[in-house]
């Protein structure tokens, strides 16, 4: 089964030089504030290589980052600063917000800033995986995979590095907890679409593809809601394809209940759930062309003509259509009965 997923652009930076011309003194030193640049530069490389694969992130990511500790973590292991976190500007783009940057004179702003990058590369990494047509099993696992470790660095990021800035995050901005918690529940919400489909694929009991469905709907409206209080004039399309999300598997989570239903012999009620669902895919299709319409930061699309849209429309008909037929053929068992 293919996947849309929505995407927000990627941050972007000034060069660092990393010069510290009369504070690297020796031959040891300039070559730690060399290989600080060239890692830093290969990193930002990677994120817009196609060809790029998690081993090779991760390689690039470890190698930056672990160079870059050398400038936040005191060499005796105490607990005092390291006199180098204050030493080099650094300036970032925000996904939302467009191409006014940031700046802070921090090494720990670079971390939290390069780390929400490396969480999105992940997120990106997903959507052109899941986008294709015949995704193998592997692939799917890559795609799911990628999501966690996604929220996982956004959750680490959040929880571990964000509150030891020292200038105060600003509202609205992408190191804020409301976008923070919002990529982090988005992350699982996509996580769940991949389970979702592999339980179809397999014909799994409809019970549980439905729950599945309705949890995942869940966790979109979680998302959105989470953003309710940002601008719309940032937020908006992000915040459409969150609804649009929501309507979609609700549509899926009251299909899959009808068919459930319908097992039971309680066509009457499995066609209310079949109409419940019709109504959910209207609504989706109609944020589809509104998400379309919509300007602001993401992913260009026209979800409404991709094939994981157009699939759940034929399944909600057919399957409202065997709900009718069943129970127009126990009708009429009963009447000839009496």
């Amino acid at each position: 089964m293919t996947h849309w997923f929505h995407r927000n652009p990627l941050k972007a930076t000034a060069p660092v030089s990393f010069n510290f011309y009369g504070v690297a003194t020796t031959p040891a030193a300039t070559k730690v504030c060399n290989d600080l640049r060239l890692s830093r530069t290969r990193l930002l490389e990677l994120f817009t290589d196609s060809s790029c694969n998690p081993e090779m992130m991760k390689n690039a990511t470890d190698l930056y980052f672990s160079l870059l500790q050398g400038f936040i973590l005191s060499l005796d292991d105490s607990s005092q600063e390291c006199k180098l976190r204050y030493i080099q500007n650094f300036k970032w783009t925000d996904t939302l917000q467009g191409q006014v940057p940031s700046a802070q004179q921090d090494a720990v702003f670079e971390l939290v800033s390069m780390g929400f990058n490396v969480a999105l590369w992940y997120t990106k990494y997903a959507s052109r995986l899941a986008g294709k047509e015949d995704i193998t099993e592997d692939e799917a696992k890559d795609v799911h995979r990628s999501l966690k470790i996604a929220a996982g660095i956004f959750k680490h990021l959040k929880e571990s590095h964000i509150p030891k800035l020292i200038t105060p995050v600003e509202k609205g901005r992408d190191l804020e907890a409301r976008l923070i918690d919002s990529y982090i529940i988005q992350c699982q919400a996509e996580a769940q679409e991949v389970t979702i489909a592999r339980a179809i694929e397999l014909k799994h009991n409809p019970g549980l593809i439905a729950a599945l469905a309705y949890e995942t709907a869940n966790f979109y409206q979680k998302a959105d809601q989470t953003l309710s209080t940002l601008d719309p004039t940032y937020a908006g399309k992000w915040r459409k394809y969150l609804n649009l999300k929501t309507c979609f598997y609700m549509a899926y989570a009251y299909c899959y209940h009808g068919q459930t239903l319908l097992a039971s012999d309680k066509c009457g009620e499995a066609i209310r759930s079949l109409q419940e669902s019709e109504k959910f895919f209207a609504k989706a299709e109609a944020l589809c062309k509104e998400y379309g319409e919509t300007k602001g930061p993401g992913t260009t699309a026209k979800p409404s003509g991709h094939l994981f849209f157009r699939k759940l429309g034929s399944l909600i008909k057919n399957t409202l259509e065997k709900c009718q037929r069943e129970n127009g053929f126990m009708l009429n068992q009963n009447q000839m009965k009496k």
